[in-house]
């Protein structure tokens, strides 16, 4: 077996399918969208790396054939934020063999250690745009950028000298199962908008999506700024998210709140498209983009994938009113939804999500080690 750094289009052919080759009949696996996928690991289409020095490795067996893959990536961004020396890893797939993936976390380590970096993160995937390898709740698949792996990643690096440096959460309501927001919460918001008659909350306006974005964007980097391992985003690395889901956005399922017309909090979620992406195979042409537009209407999977207020309107509930309102509106689909990526030590969004109702199904873990500088 060897590690290879790709360099020609056949072996990032190779690398972009090796998810694929590895568990593309296991009942979790989702494909990407492989029209994305092909161009999604360059400076010129991926706004993270275009500020990062990477390289993509992929091991192959006896007979050359791709048996895993991973991409060592150095974050300029971030380590200049944070006044560190931290390399990456992400994109980490690997058959079940403990020789080839030693050969893979070898290969990313030593790369990062040559240009200088202390220590070792992840798995944080800078095109899949996820955290973190799934710990519990391997059972389900996993919602739309959200990662799913077998049990046997973990061994694999706690072997090589990895700890755990976080992990995330995930909380479901599932309303097919009975859920309902708890009946004290059921005039919260009119009484809240008495209390505070400066407050609007809207839709996501799809007439303005570029000044909604920028609202998201600048609310973003001051409500999280505290976050472990948060970066102040760039307005290309959000309006590239958004172009991600603006096919797909309902507006039903992303709201703001105003305050005497400034916007002071948002609430971000989206059906989960990796039902069809599953069904599609991942392929758009020449009819995948008619049954996503026609499919995704009738999902009743959704993922709430961001929630944040500005830091003057912390403590006055104001992420329960835009949860309630999301509630409502999405509650004559029935649907079941997922809040993703909860930091384990944030008892405030924890205390909150307990508090109307929903359940932990799933904890991610993210692991880090010291490097020896060669």
């Amino acid at each position: 077996m060897r590690v290879i750094a790709v360099e020609t289009r056949r072996e990032m052919r190779d690398f972009i399918r090796v998810p694929q080759t590895i568990f593309g009949a296991h009942p979790c696996y989702v494909p990407p969208i492989w029209l994305d996928e092909a161009q999604a690991y360059t400076k010129k289409a991926n706004p993270i790396l275009r500020n990062s020095d990477f390289v993509l490795f992929l091991a192959l067996d006896e007979d050359q054939k791709p048996i895993g893959r991973t991409i060592a990536y150095i974050d300029h961004t971030f380590n200049s934020f944070y006044h560190a020396k931290i390399g990456f890893f992400g994109a980490f797939e690997c058959i079940d063999n403990a020789e080839a993936a030693s050969l893979l976390v070898r290969v990313a380590e030593e790369w990062l250690s040559q240009r200088g970096m202390e220590t070792i993160r992840g798995p944080i995937h800078p095109v899949a745009e996820n955290w973190g390898f799934v710990l519990e709740g391997y059972n389900t698949p996993p919602v739309y950028l959200s990662p799913w792996n077998p049990p046997y990643y973990h061994a694999f690096f706690t072997s090589a000298g990895y700890e755990k440096v976080k992990d995330l959460l995930v909380y479901e309501a599932d309303m097919a199962k009975g859920y309902e927001i708890p009946k004290r919460h059921e005039d919260f918001a009119e009484r809240f908008l008495v209390r505070y008659p400066g407050i609007t909350i809207r839709r996501l306006d799809m007439r303005h999506l570029r000044e909604d974005a920028r609202a998201i964007w600048e609310i973003s980097n001051t409500a999280l700024a505290d976050n472990w391992g948060y970066v102040p985003l760039e307005l290309p690395v959000m309006e590239d998210m958004l172009k991600k889901l603006k096919l797909i956005v309902d507006p039903n399922a992303v709201w703001m709140v105003e305050h005497e017309g400034k916007p002071v909090g948002f609430c971000l979620g989206f059906p989960d498209i990796n039902i069809l992406l599953k069904r599609m195979r991942g392929k758009l042409l020449p009819f995948g983009w008619a049954r996503l537009l026609l499919g995704v209407k009738k999902l009743r999977d959704y993922r709430l994938f961001g929630l944040a207020v500005d830091p003057a309107w912390h403590k006055r509930a104001l992420d329960a009113l835009m949860y309630i309102h999301l509630y409502q509106n999405l509650r004559k689909k029935n649907i079941r939804m997922e809040a993703n990526y909860i930091l384990e030590d944030n008892l405030h969004i924890k205390n909150a999500l307990e508090r109307l109702g929903m359940k932990k199904i799933k904890t991610y873990r993210i692991y880090e080690k010291p490097l020896l500088n060669t």
